[in-house]
């Protein structure tokens, strides 16, 4: 069965200008373009719009879902089997977060005891999964698995006053981060030192062992890898520039 490109936007829910852009950076070709310039679409084309749809429903980019989809090698069976493990994680994550709010909820209500350990739990075990997610296959391949998940278990095993720290101290040093960015500061300045002597402690929090080695080599990820790039600049631009180049003129000379 054939499709024309306001029908497959109807069954999909996709709207004919996201197909066209699909189609303009070769990521979803029509089957063919009649004379009249207008997009057809066939049983192959229906079939990788859905990959394509639950691969950006799992967060992946674009260019990447490309990458997937069109290698030699790319199974749909298995994707689809891949697509059903991540979302039945999701759900666990998500009824986990429910529990937690239900808890919370009767708590205050007085109708049930709840634990500090058990108001965080759900959240700390969501962020490292998100983590594991977004950057820790190249994490691991850099650190070693020893290490990621010692990181890990130390996220998990904080209790509420340090988990309310450990953000309190993130969104610290954003806040610096944009301010200084903002006031033109130099990554020399004694604004900037206080900014990485912050990022430290920060690191620390989760890291089994610091060294300013390694506190320099995450910063350089934060201008090389456009995922950390667009986290810190996501509000004013230039600030992961002025935190990797703050840590790399200051972590060997701050003291513990």
């Amino acid at each position: 069965m054939e499709y024309s490109i306001r029908e497959l936007s109807e069954l999909a829910g996709v709207s004919a200008r996201t197909l066209r852009y699909y189609d303009e950076i070769d990521l979803l070709k029509p089957l063919y373009v009649n004379e009249a310039g207008y997009r057809f679409y066939g049983e192959k084309e229906l079939v990788f719009l859905q990959q394509i749809l639950f691969y950006r429903e799992r967060g992946f980019e674009l260019k990447e879902i490309g990458r997937i989809i069109y290698q030699d090698d790319f199974d749909v069976l298995n994707a689809l089997e891949d697509h059903l493990r991540e979302l039945e994680e999701r759900k666990k994550s998500m009824d986990a977060l429910i529990r937690t709010v239900k808890q919370t909820i009767l708590s205050m209500k007085g109708e049930y005891k709840m634990s500090d350990q058990e108001k965080f739990e759900a959240l700390k075990k969501r962020l490292v999964k998100e983590n594991e997610e977004k950057y820790g296959v190249e994490a691991r391949e850099k650190y070693g698995d020893e290490e990621m998940d010692a990181s890990n278990q130390k996220l998990l095993n904080m209790t509420d006053k340090e988990w309310e720290a450990f953000h309190k101290l993130e969104k610290e040093i954003y806040n610096r981060l944009m301010e200084g960015v903002a006031a033109d500061i130099a990554p020399e300045s004694e604004e900037a030192k206080q900014i990485v002597i912050l990022h430290k402690e920060w690191l620390k929090k989760t890291w089994r062992q610091y060294t300013a080695e390694a506190h320099k080599a995450v910063a350089r990820g934060y201008t090389a890898d456009e995922r950390f790039r667009q986290y810190y600049d996501r509000e004013v631009t230039g600030c992961a520039k002025l935190l990797e180049q703050a840590v790399q003129i200051w972590a060997d000379q701050i003291e513990d």
